[in-house]
């Protein structure tokens, strides 16, 4: 994998008059936890979309580990969405059986060891899950994957506050820094702050801030939250 994970080079987005992000330029090194932060509209899911290669740039290029970002990206990829796309009519066995199927890096045995740890019965269909345990089965797929990239789109939307920390642990537990990296947004930014090395701020569909989580606590001697509530 090279040492560049991800680079978007003057990235500007249109959906018809609607500009979803601004010519945003920055660069994500290999091995990082990254957390993609904002507002709602801010362009979070535009920018893991442009990640993955499901959409493509209005003007600007994205480089995504050393290649122009396309379709073909799923190979390598691993994306997690924050819509409802999976089979409902599946079981949970059939959704896992299918993604082995599918994606020859997809690791079985890590996800029979995170159906136990996320508590789900493998017999479930995917239509009578609650939102809570259909993302604990997103997440579960997502990073059952042995992709050096791996986007997630709101992995913590609609998880019962309780578990959110053990879920978070598992993310910890189960991905491989070493030859993975993880970019996930999300609103739980004081929940997953223990979990960053960088944070990426955008408002606006224009990039505010990249930066290291330690380096925003020791110069500003504050949290995430307080960080992103000045910077925008």
């Amino acid at each position: 994998m090279t040492n560049t994970c991800i680079e978007f080079n003057h990235v500007t987005k249109r959906y018809l008059r609607r500009l979803a992000v601004n010519d945003i330029q920055f660069s994500i090194g290999s091995g990082k936890i990254v957390g993609l932060i904002g507002p709602n509209g801010s362009g979070k899911s535009t920018i893991l979309k442009l990640a993955a290669g499901l959409t493509r740039p209005t003007s600007g290029s994205v480089i995504v580990l050393g290649a122009s970002a396309n379709r073909n990206l799923s190979n390598h990829v691993s994306y997690m969405s924050d819509q409802a796309d999976l089979y409902p009519f599946y079981t949970i066995r059939e959704m896992i059986t299918f993604f082995d199927k599918v994606f020859a890096d997809f690791n079985q045995d890590r996800a029979r060891e995170l159906l136990e740890f996320m508590e789900l019965d493998p017999h479930q269909r995917i239509h009578g899950l609650s939102k809570g345990n259909l993302g604990r089965l997103k997440i579960t797929l997502a990073i059952s994957r042995r992709t050096p990239l791996i986007l997630m789109d709101e992995p913590l939307s609609g998880l019962d506050p309780m578990v959110r920390q053990s879920i978070i642990k598992g993310l910890i537990a189960y991905l491989d820094l070493e030859h993975q990296t993880l970019i996930l947004s999300t609103h739980e930014v004081a929940e997953i702050e223990p979990l960053l090395d960088q944070v990426l701020l955008v408002h606006n569909g224009s990039l505010v801030a990249l930066d290291d989580v330690e380096a925003i606590q020791a110069q500003s001697k504050q949290s995430l939250v307080h960080w992103m509530a000045e910077n925008i």
